[in-house]
């Protein structure tokens, strides 16, 4: 079958796109996404076999550092792409596609500490296969919303409901399935460590703690205006004014 109207030199690659940037940002991505698919391989076998022992921690640790270096580069990469590209906002403007990239970020940052912990003291064991699943889940949910079309923005270049539906279906199977999992066997494999008040481990459950509540901020900000839109409420806009507002109230705690 033929084209009615047949492009004979092809359409050309979106203007904003041809810069040297493309070939290294989505990649760069795209390797810390598919990273976290083995800290999250590793927290279900755990979860199946009800055991967690050093050899998980020794084989997940290095992926995990991996899938965090590149996601870092991927990120810091769309920055300065960003900056010098006119209207995409400068370094970080709170853009749902580059919160999309920032949560599994924020997530698998504390998955690298409570694999330290794990690793050498057998502790944050429950941590350890709860931040796994929610890296990987993230990276699933970030997917979703940059290839489906479902959220307005400068960076999104692809709009395909259909297979957003596909995507869609995925996650909620598979963040279902594990934290179904999770739930029912999660206690198999839970740390028996107590730790002071002061101890290194709880100074590092409360970063933890915070790197997850500043997860969630973005969550909120970044899923409200679909949701809200969804529920029919109307359009709202959640901007930089309240992201910057939050993380500095969490940071603040973060940084002492």
């Amino acid at each position: 079958r033929t084209l009615p109207a047949f492009p004979v030199e092809g359409r050309d690659l979106n203007p904003l796109l041809q810069d040297p940037g493309l070939i290294f940002h989505p990649p760069l991505l795209y390797m810390g996404y598919v990273g976290f698919s083995v800290a999250f391989a590793f927290a279900i076998a755990a979860l199946l076999s009800g055991r967690l022992d050093s050899a998980f921690t020794r084989f997940a640790r290095p992926w995990t550092l991996a899938a965090w270096v590149f996601l870092t580069l991927g990120i810091v990469l769309g920055s300065a792409w960003a900056y010098y590209e006119l209207g995409w906002g400068g370094w970080w403007f709170w853009d749902p596609v580059e919160n999309a990239s920032f949560m599994p970020w924020l997530a698998g940052t504390a998955l690298l500490h409570s694999l330290a912990v794990t690793e050498q003291r057998a502790g944050f064991k429950a941590w350890t296969l709860l931040l796994s699943i929610c890296a990987f889940s993230l990276c699933l949910l970030g997917t979703f919303l940059v290839r489906s079309g479902v959220l307005v923005s400068v960076h999104a270049f692809a709009s395909d409901p259909a297979r957003g539906m596909f995507i869609l279906a995925f996650m909620v199977l598979v963040t279902g399935g594990s934290l179904l999992l999770f739930a029912v066997r999660g206690h198999r494999v839970r740390s028996r460590v107590n730790n002071t008040l002061w101890s290194r481990e709880s100074l590092l459950l409360g970063n933890n703690v915070l790197l997850m509540a500043a997860m969630l901020v973005v969550l909120l900000g970044t899923l409200l205006p679909l949701v809200h839109k969804q529920l029919g409420l109307g359009s709202i806009s959640v901007g930089e004014p309240f992201f910057n507002t939050m993380f500095t109230w969490l940071m603040v705690p973060f940084a002492l």
